[in-house]
């Protein structure tokens, strides 16, 4: 189903600054301000007492048996200027996703990706270290948000794919390749960059994982999002999807299996020949909750304003 037939903003005149304006107005959820303490609170224990960062930070050779690492390390940042990419970030990635998703949801796929990607980043310091021998894989305290955020940013892909973006001027479907390829470039400036690499390209596939197969909808029949605008290969350029696809085809029968997949995507099908010419029904009801969503927020922020404009005529 193409997005054109989607309405996502009440006007063409309004589509274009609706996300922006939507990310940047109403107020930050309970669950996210709750979460932002977590953060500020665990930064501020490492930073009054180092010695804490052995327990909470995840490194490789003391994993086991100090396993708790897996989970806590993600809530830990090391320095003042991952607190405030955290925290900004997730408070307002936070409150497009959690209404939509739910608290319950939000905070499931906050823990899910949190834990998964402490276990890739482990499993891939200690491959790096019988490769190579250098005993800094095992050592170097690794901990950081920085999973969970690009996580995110795949969620904001799934739903609101062609919402685009009023500073940076592109369309959300590529903020999580975007900031991976950034990461990669900004490896070869700084070698301290390369600590956060593993984390987000591990954030990134395992939360694409999530919602592609894992992620549980009430309100239909299926598990996960097996829609073709959120196929693996949609991460790519047009021009090598042809390469990715049946990459990603093997893949997906390893880790996923074939009868689950065909469950899923005979579901998805019936429920897509509900409409007729429609391919992606899912998809056009989850992008009609974030523009619904986002329409809500520009709706209290105008209120607001109007509200102002009225107290302050009068004060005059």
């Amino acid at each position: 189903m193409s997005t054109s037939a989607i309405p996502l903003a009440p006007s063409s005149s309004s589509s274009a600054s609706s996300p922006g304006t939507g990310l940047l107005s109403g107020g930050f959820t309970r669950l996210c301000k709750g979460l932002v303490v977590v953060l500020v609170a665990a930064h501020i224990l490492v930073y009054s007492f180092p010695s804490s960062l052995t327990y909470l930070a995840l490194i490789p050779a003391r994993t086991i048996p100090f396993t708790w690492n897996l989970i806590t390390a993600g809530y830990v940042e090391q320095s003042v200027y991952g607190v405030v990419i955290s925290t900004i970030s997730l408070l307002f990635i936070g409150k497009l996703l959690e209404p939509i998703w739910g608290s319950r949801e939000f905070l499931k796929f906050i823990f899910m990706v949190n834990f998964l990607t402490s276990v890739c980043v482990f499993i891939t310091a200690i491959s790096l270290y019988y490769f190579s021998t250098k005993e800094n894989y095992l050592y170097t305290p690794l901990s950081g948000f920085h999973g969970v955020i690009s996580g995110f940013l795949v969620g904001v892909k799934q739903i609101i794919p062609d919402q685009e973006l009023p500073l940076i001027k592109i369309k959300a479907k590529w903020l999580p390749s975007i900031t991976l390829l950034v990461a990669i470039a900004i490896t070869f400036w700084t070698e301290e960059a390369a600590e956060y690499l593993p984390t987000m390209v591990s954030g990134t596939y395992l939360s694409w994982i999530y919602l592609r197969y894992w992620q549980r909808k009430p309100e239909t029949k299926i598990r996960g999002d097996p829609s073709e605008d959120f196929a693996f290969s949609s991460f790519f350029p047009g021009l090598l999807r042809p390469v990715i696809d049946p990459i990603a085809s093997i893949f997906h029968r390893m880790l996923c299996g074939r009868s689950d997949a065909s469950k899923n995507v005979q579901a998805y099908s019936q429920d897509s020949e509900s409409l007729p010419g429609s391919d992606s029904f899912e998809a056009a009801r989850r992008r009609e909750r974030g523009a619904r969503a986002l329409e809500e927020r520009l709706a209290a922020a105008r209120i607001a304003g109007e509200s102002q404009k009225r107290d302050a005529a009068e004060n005059v």
